[in-house]
């Protein structure tokens, strides 16, 4: 998930199509957010942005779900109130084998 500068001009990720076009000094406009005005900075968490929504349908096609669903099931859902068992033999990595 990196964002990519090109030419100065425009800014885009590995996994979207959204970009980021400089307006100004320090003024973009972003593909999904037009109208607005935002700094380099803003700009770029905005094209991380969109990669990250790429990443989250990847997730929750796996799922049988669509990227909102899965969030929003992630956000309004409560956890369990207990926490897992702790469990008593830790598998070790290296050897492959239970240990205490």
């Amino acid at each position: 998930m990196a964002v990519h500068v090109v030419d100065r001009v425009w800014m885009v990720g590995d996994r979207t199509a959204h970009q980021a076009r400089r307006v100004s000094d320090d003024a973009w406009v972003v593909s999904y957010l037009r109208g607005r005005m935002l700094s380099t900075e803003q700009a770029a968490a905005a094209i991380q942005a969109a990669e990250f929504v790429a990443v989250m349908d990847e997730l929750a096609a796996r799922l049988g779900l669509t990227a909102l669903e899965a969030l929003g099931l992630a956000v309004n859902e409560s956890p369990w109130d207990t926490p897992p068992p702790r469990h008593r033999h830790r598998f070790s990595r290296i050897t492959g084998r239970h240990r205490r």
